[in-house]
């Protein structure tokens, strides 16, 4: 492929490619390029990229083309009450939102409709909205089967299936949900699976699901992003607060995204933060979804300096050309070292990740490097000057776990209609995280000092 090819190339019909100029996007990106055709194709794909290059449009501008296909009575078809034709299921409730919103920015000219259903909010709008026609539903598996109970919703007429973050949702405990949503589908369907990365065992549980598929993958498994620039500042855990808030203040961060490993630390940092005149806030499963929505709401807009969110939330939250990614707290887990900088340093857009580490992380960083197979730089900060013991922060609970915590990809979290079920299965303390609904784009370039310029070109998320 050139630098030439443009949507056009792809085969896609002019509805679709109207509602990219009306978006500003005229480039596709490389998973654009392999997994549109291949979609389009009726075959099945599993498709890996980095976080952040533009899986979701991957998947739904050819969905939405082959649903609005003439039939053989030359008028396209249609979606009956409550029997949707395509359904993408999601881990989190955020990423439902977001993957709809893309659904209806993509398919503003065509005559198709598409609805979210996830937990953590009444059942009953979902349950009218279901009353009528729904072409793409976006789901999270709790809620979903939560209306397949209630008999609110019929997939025996679905036509594509999608697993997005295919990942995530095995990792989560997903796999017997996942499984029930597989049975009640009609046996010839086309089936697609995205992730940002797949271990072997993934790929092996994956390729049960698929009928002799494609792939495509644009990157490494478990690469991070060459426009992120990586670095470590070694620090003892009583003074990292310390360090975070005189970073944002003389190196001028406007927008950072930090991650704890806790929801108690999420809140206690955004807490402080805050005491340190530095406008933040935290988002996470304990948090109701208006307060996570009006939280990332407000540091789209800037109203916010700091947004602390646990891991769940480094699996989809999609903002703008994010500048700065700071791991607080290195994760237990390698693979979600490469989820959570992946915010940052999306779509031709360069960004920082800075980890603070402990000695007691180190190991944490061993694998992390083990992984990538490259020496995160370590930086000193030489202008520094660590407050007195006495004003140095308590060490608390938040100790990282002693050992991994096996994965339990076979293992069901407790009912509830909830988007994530109780969190991680792999992971032994957790917190929630939030994905925007508000904003289908990842792409862009030409970031001002505090916001982006208008791009020559946008690319889909």
């Amino acid at each position: 492929m050139t630098s030439e090819v443009n949507f056009a190339s792809l085969g896609l019909a002019e509805p679709l490619l109207r509602a990219l100029s009306d978006a500003g996007y005229e480039t596709p990106t490389p998973i654009q390029l392999q997994a549109i055709p291949v979609v389009l194709s009726g075959r099945d794909l599993r498709a890996a990229a980095q976080t952040g290059t533009g899986k979701t449009a991957g998947f739904t501008l050819p969905i939405l083309q082959r649903l609005s296909a003439p039939g053989p009575d030359g008028r396209p078809g249609q979606s009956r009450q409550g029997r949707p034709r395509a359904l993408v299921l999601v881990p989190t409730r955020e990423l439902a939102a977001q993957v709809e919103e893309s659904v209806r920015t993509y398919g503003k000219h065509l005559p198709l409709k598409s609805l979210a259903v996830f937990g953590g909010v009444n059942i009953n709008p979902q349950i009218s909205m279901l009353k009528g026609r729904i072409d793409v539903l976006v789901a999270t598996p709790g809620r979903l089967l939560d209306h397949v109970s209630q008999r609110t919703v019929d997939l025996s007429e679905v036509q594509v299936f999608v697993l997005d973050e295919a990942d995530r949702m095995l990792d989560m405990g997903f796999i017997r949900d996942i499984r029930k949503v597989i049975a009640l589908l009609p046996r010839q369907r086309q089936n697609l699976m995205f992730s940002a990365t797949f271990s072997g065992e993934i790929r092996e549980l994956a390729d049960s699901m698929l009928r002799e598929p494609a792939s495509v993958e644009v990157a490494r498994r478990n690469t991070t992003s060459e426009l992120v620039d990586q670095s470590v500042h070694l620090v003892d855990k009583t003074v990292k607060r310390h360090l975070l808030a005189h970073l944002i203040r003389s190196k001028g961060w406007f927008q950072v995204l930090v991650f704890c490993r806790t929801k108690h630390g999420a809140n206690r940092l955004a807490e402080q933060l805050a005491k340190d005149g530095i406008g933040a806030d935290a988002i996470h499963g304990n948090k109701s979804q208006n307060a996570r929505m009006r939280a990332l709401a407000n540091f789209k807009d800037g109203k916010l300096h700091v947004l602390v969110a646990t891991d769940i939330a480094a699996r989809g939250l999609d903002i703008d050309q994010l500048p700065h990614v700071v791991n607080f707290e290195l994760p237990n887990v390698p693979e979600d070292y490469v989820h959570r900088i992946g915010r940052t340093g999306r779509a031709g857009t360069p960004g920082a990740a800075v980890s603070l580490v402990d000695r007691e992380e180190m190991r944490y960083l061993t694998d992390i490097e083990r992984m990538l197979k490259v020496q995160i730089p370590r930086v000193r900060v030489d202008d520094f000057v660590p407050p007195p013991v006495s004003q140095r922060d308590p060490v608390e609970e938040d100790r990282p776990p002693s050992t991994f915590a096996p994965r339990r990809t076979g293992s069901r979290p407790p009912a509830s209609g909830d988007a994530h079920r109780g969190g991680p299965a792999k992971r032994p303390s957790t917190g929630g995280g939030a994905r925007s609904g508000a904003t289908p784009r990842t792409a862009g370039s030409g970031a001002g000092p505090r916001g982006p310029s208008r791009p020559a070109q946008r690319r889909p998320g």
